[in-house]
């Protein structure tokens, strides 16, 4: 969290009893002591809180699930790609794209007459 090393927290100290002084020293680690228990009984209390709010239903959910520092595009998108299951066909689009293929425009026209009682073509990714 805040990624302080050991020689760091040496320079600190060491800049705290010079800044602050021998005598006012134990003065303030008392009170960042008493603030620091303060923090701890606020936080338990909000916990509590929270959780009699929720209910007995919400003791179940498993939170770190839905942590946003999980997000990663590259598993998803590897995921998705390696998804076996095969997307559903209709006929409509097969003929459609059949027809598409051969590049020939008698062959679409035919297919998408409104003439022959099918229906409109359809775009998924329209929609």
């Amino acid at each position: 969290m805040l990624d302080i090393n050991g020689g760091e927290l040496v320079v600190l100290v060491v800049l705290a009893v010079l800044l602050i002084g021998p005598e006012r020293l134990p003065r303030y680690a008392a009170q960042l002591g008493a603030l620091v228990r303060r923090g701890k009984v606020m936080l338990t209390d909000a916990k509590s809180r929270v959780d009699a709010e929720l209910g007995p239903e919400f003791k179940d959910v498993d939170w770190s699930k839905l942590d946003p520092r999980q997000y990663d595009p590259r598993r998803i998108v590897r995921d998705a790609l390696l998804d076996d299951t095969p997307a559903p066909s209709n006929g409509r689009a097969t003929a459609t794209a059949a027809a598409t293929a051969t590049g020939s425009a008698s062959a679409l026209g035919a297919t998408n007459s409104p003439s022959t009682g099918a229906p409109a073509p359809f775009d998924d990714e329209a929609t």
